[in-house]
This record gives C-alpha cells, structure tokens and sequence, in this order.
C-alpha cells in the first residue's frame, strides 16, 4: 500500500510551503543574476586592471553603495511598505508617481557625482579617480531605476518577471565587459558605462512586464501627498542608509587615503568574497519585508517572535554553511579568481567570515523593524556601529591597515546586532495585541528610539 500523505500535510506543502520555495528560489536567482554579474565584473577587474586602477573603481563603488542605500531609502523602502497599504488599490497610479521621484533623485545624484568628478581631476590631481565617477555619474540613473522596477514586482511577491529581466543584465554585463577588454577599452569608466547600458535595457524589458501585469489605475497619487508619505517614512531610514554605510563601506575611502588605490583594491578583493552570501540575503529580506508586514500587523507579538526566531536561523545557518565550505578554499580560490593577485590577504578571509555572520544574525532583527514602520530603531543601532566604525577604525586604518580595517568591522557588526535585537526585544515587549474582536488585533504602537 502506498505511502499517504495526511490531508492538513498536503495542504501546507502545496499551499503554503511549495510557493514560498518557488518564490524565494525566484526571488534568489533574481538577485544571483544581478549581483553575480556584478561579481564578475568585479572579479574581471580585478585581473585586468591595474591595482590602482581597479582601487579607483573599488573607490567610485563603493560611494554608489551609498547613493544606493539613499535611493532605497526615499523610494524603495517607503514603496515597499505603502503599496500593501495606502495605496494597495491603485498600484498603477502610486508607480507612476514613483518615477517622477525618481527623476529628481537621478537628477540631484548627478549634480553630485559629476561634481565629484571634476573635483577628483582638478584638486585631488587623480585622473583614474575622475574617470571612474565620471562613468559613474553617467551610469546611475540607470542603474536604479532598473532596481525600481525590480522591486516593483516584489509587492505581491512576484519575484519571475524581476529574473526574467535579470537575465538581459546578466547577459550585457558579461559580455560587455568581454567586449570592451578585447577592444582594449577597458577601465574603470567604461565599466560603469557596461552596467548602465545593461540596466537601461533590462529596464526596458520590465516597464513592458509591469505595463501588461499591473491593473488600471483607479486614480491619480498625487506627487506632494506621496512625497509626504516617502519623506515621514524615510527621513529615519536615510539616516539610517547614512550611518549603516559607514560601519561596512567608509574603509575603501580610508584605505585609498592612507595607503593608496592599491591598497583599496585589495580590501575590495577580500570584500568580493562575501558579495554572493550578502546579495542573496539581500534578496530574501527584500521578499520577506512585505510579508513580515503583514505577519505583524495581523497576528501580532507572538506572529512577530515566531517570524523573528525562523529569520534568524535562516540567514546564520545559511550563512554558516556558506564560510564553512569557503573559508578551507581561500587560497585556491584566489589563485583562481584573481590569477595569483592579492594572495597575500587571503588570510584574512576568516576575520571576514566573522563579521559577516554577526551581520546575517542582525538581518532577521532589521527586517521586524522596518516592518514595523520603525527605521528610527534602525538608525541608532546603525548609529552606535557608525560611531565605534569611526572612533576605532580611522586610526586602526591608519596604523594597522587592512588587518586594522577587518577588527573594526568586526567590532561594528557586533554591537549593530546587539543594539538591534534589544530594540526589537523593546518593540515587541511594548505591542498591544488587546483582541478587538474574533481574529482582530490592533497594530503596534510606535515607541521612540
């Protein structure tokens, strides 16, 4: 007699169980086909440039990290939350609304950058500075409204059409940058200039996804109202993006100033290694953000402490498994990687490993909090990390160098987690789950800090 499967068995695995793997599988290859070509690029760089030029670029990179987290801020995060809110009926008009914002973000970065660039060649008398924000400059537009429309796809949890654009990216970045080596173009400028084209056109391929899957717009979102509503929400998470920026990338600025472009290339050589386990974290919290809103909002504290302790061992076992099989490789794998460059850091890796568990326990933690509307709790534990990052790390940096660099991440990581768990133990302390009625439960309260 065959083997059966009890009835309230099938229905989880069938209902619940199998489309969240699909989904999160989805939502994985989404952000593996980004992050992997730009993994790659990376990697290329790495080999074909010089070191001082490849620390330009590491250099210019590692500022778009920041002008990215600023976008997420002001536009991806707020987007996130309201379209399961306040604007969950009328999808299509709050979007086009979004786009408009964007615009005028792309605008003033812009003004920045290109400023930055001249800045770079005329008084710091840098010129591979100047290229690699120069292309920069001309590539970031681009580059983040591709990730707006990416995230688009992710409010009712539809990560497929977000791989599906991935793919023209993945598939412009790697054979651009094939290309541009072969002609002899390559540099750090012409790199960023891959990365936008491949952006612009997967973008494209997205607007006419969205364009066909999105339900006509029931009426105008008006740009002042949701600029109000971006700006409440997001004026503590663009602080926050601020001082989480400092504790994780502030070290490749440092780096180039004490000890040169080289030595920038190398941190962001070790810096590589991690990318693929953070990028796919980075895809999973983007998915479970919304989902965690929910989750809080309709069951309340003990729906928000079961979420936090599955979250928790998602993201430390996983990434557990990922340094266990990487760490005994190093070696190997920077000769392979790199062709025999920067093998003299390898040892570092495992300091590396360190600092990064303690940001893949803090992730679960980071997630409740933003969805519970409270990127405040996220500042100031950003905040108490930026500070040690700073206090400690400038003259760690400075006198140890990359050694130097590695402790104090590792330092900033962990009082990040430990800050963040309290708060988080604080929020949900503080939640009123006070029934109102047969499944009814009113939302949590905002407590400061």
């Amino acid at each position: 007699m065959g083997l059966r499967i009890p009835l309230i068995t099938r229905e989880f695995l069938f209902r619940q169980f199998l489309p969240w793997v699909t989904k999160g599988g989805l939502a994985v290859l989404d952000y593996g086909l980004i992050s992997g070509s730009n993994f790659l690029l990376g990697v290329l760089l790495a080999r074909w440039l010089a070191p001082e030029q490849y620390g330009a670029y590491a250099l210019a990179f590692s500022i778009f990290i920041l002008v990215a987290f600023l976008y997420q801020a002001l536009l991806l995060e707020p987007l996130s939350v309201f379209s399961g809110t306040a604007y969950r009926n009328n999808l299509r008009g709050y979007l086009k609304t979004t786009v408009w914002i964007h615009w005028a973000i792309s605008l003033v970065v812009c003004l920045v950058l290109g400023a930055t660039a001249i800045a770079a060649h005329v008084w710091w008398h840098s010129a591979v500075s100047a290229l690699a924000f120069a292309g920069m400059t001309i590539a970031t537009p681009f580059i983040l409204i591709h990730g707006l429309g990416r995230r688009c796809f992710y409010l009712k949890l539809s990560p497929g059409p977000a791989a599906f654009g991935s793919v023209f990216y993945c598939v412009l970045v790697t054979g651009g940058v094939f290309v541009i080596y072969w002609e002899g173009w390559l540099s750090s400028f012409t790199a960023f200039l891959v990365m936008g084209l491949a952006s612009l056109v997967s973008g494209v391929v997205m607007v006419f996804q969205l364009t066909a899957k999105l339900e006509p717009a029931s009426g105008t979102a008006h740009l002042p109202e949701v600029l109000g509503k971006h700006w409440e929400y997001g004026k503590w998470a663009l602080g926050t993006c601020v001082v989480g920026w400092i504790p994780n990338y502030v070290y490749i600025p440092l780096v180039s100033s004490f000890s040169g472009m080289a030595a920038a290339g190398k941190l962001r050589a070790l810096m590589n290694f991690s990318a693929p386990l953070l990028q796919t974290f980075a895809a999973l919290s983007m998915l479970f953000l919304p989902y965690a809103a929910r989750v809080q909002g309709e069951e309340g504290r003990h729906g928000a402490s079961v979420l936090g302790r599955k979250l928790a061992l998602l993201f430390v076992g996983a990434g557990a498994a990922y340094w266990a099989v990487l760490i005994p490789l190093r070696q190997p794998l920077f000769r392979l990687v790199y062709g025999g460059k920067y093998l003299e850091s390898s040892y570092l890796v495992p300091l590396f490993a360190l600092e990064t568990m303690f940001w893949c326990a803090a992730l679960g933690p980071a997630i409740l909090l933003r969805a519970m509307e409270s990127p405040r709790s996220l500042f100031f534990a950003n905040g108490a990390a930026s500070v040690i990052a700073l206090i400690f790390g400038i003259p760690a940096t400075r006198h140890f160098g990359l050694i130097g660099v590695v402790w104090s991440m590792i330092a900033a990581n962990l009082l990040y987690l430990i800050v963040t768990c309290v708060l988080l133990a604080r929020k949900i302390a503080d939640m009123k789950v006070a029934d109102t009625g047969p499944g009814v439960r009113l939302q949590p309260n905002e407590i400061g800090g």
